[in-house]
């Protein structure tokens, strides 16, 4: 009866804070599906690209042709000069541009070994290497070509062995985890939960703060303090579980994307990180009972969760500072969980250790039932004392 009477009290609030409820309901919904709308398109094709032909020959003109017959790569402008290129790259024109030398075919047919340059903006981490790879073997088709068409020249030879000579060994990059190499599958998985994880500290600091508007602190949280913010919390608990769900569930069933391992793992890695979030957002909140300044906490804290992640940056060549900002985010535990059973298929026993670390979230839920303590005794100590 007593849970029955806090859950009908705190659906009253929700119904009265417009802000909340949108946190809780549809605004999440709408971030999801407009960070969708940004990747879904999955593979990046026809970047523009620009050439500096400074040859102009037969073999300039099959390179340039190479480069715009690769799928990522689309060759837009043909240009006069580096300075031109540059500055088209510079305004975003163009992501990348390739300078090929003046002598060019002359080099090539002397055995001289010309340099094309290629330069492209690295920053744009995804493109650039889209980039790399797509002139890497647009490069090494041409190059295998014409040493083709050279041992074809010796005579006495077939094809076969002319290709064989040109190419020795042939390697194929077979991708393990992400076949088609769609990078909505690599961004969005990540991307998704990052953001879940702010929707859940953000939402428990307007909880409490609505809490405290519409009881006040004494008459909420006088009487056993740790079981009343369970009770409080317990809700919106089921709320934050059933948006990780439902995002899960649309990575396997909607997008059909791969899910190797055991469903019912990740969703107990959800539970305990949506806990671990609300413990954060209490502590932050508590801390000083205002929640703007609360806000700026949780904000500090989980702004960088994507990208301590581990997913676009390898976590062993992080520092030690962003190691352990890394290791206080409940995400990044979470996210261990999810690629080892989504990706790799792992057994109960060998994911188990990822979830160890949501143990220290229990010196945060301390330092916030101290701080509830704290702030009970300073209302208590600002009461008017009554006199006979």
């Amino acid at each position: 009866m007593a849970m029955y009477s806090a859950w009908r009290t705190q659906w009253q609030i929700v119904k009265q804070d417009k802000w909340l409820l949108s946190c809780l309901t549809w605004m999440p919904v709408a971030l999801v599906v407009i960070l969708w709308g940004v990747f879904s398109q999955g593979l990046a094709r026809n970047i523009p690209i620009a050439v500096v032909d400074l040859s102009h020959s037969e073999m300039s003109r099959t390179l340039t042709r190479y480069y715009d017959a690769t799928s990522s790569m689309a060759v837009v402008a043909e240009m006069q000069s580096a300075y031109q290129a540059e500055q088209a790259m510079i305004v975003g024109d163009i992501f990348a541009y390739a300078v090929i030398p003046a002598n060019f075919e002359q080099d090539v047919i002397k055995g001289l070994m010309p340099q094309v340059s290629v330069f492209y903006n690295s920053q744009t981490i995804l493109i650039g290497k889209l980039i790399n790879s797509a002139f890497v073997q647009a490069q090494a088709t041409f190059n295998a070509q014409v040493a083709t068409v050279a041992n074809l020249s010796h005579g006495n030879q077939t094809f076969a062995s002319a290709l064989g000579q040109a190419l020795p060994v042939r390697t194929q990059i077979t991708p393990l985890f992400n076949k088609n190499s769609n990078y909505a599958q690599f961004l969005v998985s990540a991307i998704v939960p990052a953001l879940w994880q702010i929707v859940v500290v953000a939402c428990t600091i307007l909880v409490l703060a609505a809490n405290l508007q519409h009881q006040g602190l004494k008459n909420w949280l006088n009487q056993s303090p740790a079981k009343t913010l369970i009770v409080t919390l317990s809700p919106y608990l089921i709320v934050f579980v059933l948006q990780g769900v439902a995002f899960l569930t649309w990575f396997q069933f909607c997008l059909k994307w791969p899910m190797h391992g055991s469903f019912a793992l990740i969703i107990l890695a959800q539970i305990l990180t949506a806990i671990a979030c609300m413990v954060m957002g209490t502590m932050f909140y508590f801390l000083s009972l205002d929640p703007a300044r609360a806000m700026s906490f949780a904000g500090a804290l989980t702004a960088p969760s994507f990208a301590f992640m581990g997913i676009t940056f390898p976590v062993s060549d992080m520092n030690s500072l962003a190691q352990f900002w890394r290791s206080l985010l409940p995400i990044s535990h979470y996210i261990e969980v999810q690629v080892e059973q989504m990706n790799y298929g792992l057994g109960w026993i060998d994911s188990l250790p990822s979830l160890l670390p949501f143990i220290g979230y229990l010196l945060p839920l301390l330092v916030a039932l101290m701080l509830i303590n704290k702030h009970l005794k300073q209302e208590r100590g600002n009461e008017p004392v009554k006199t006979a």
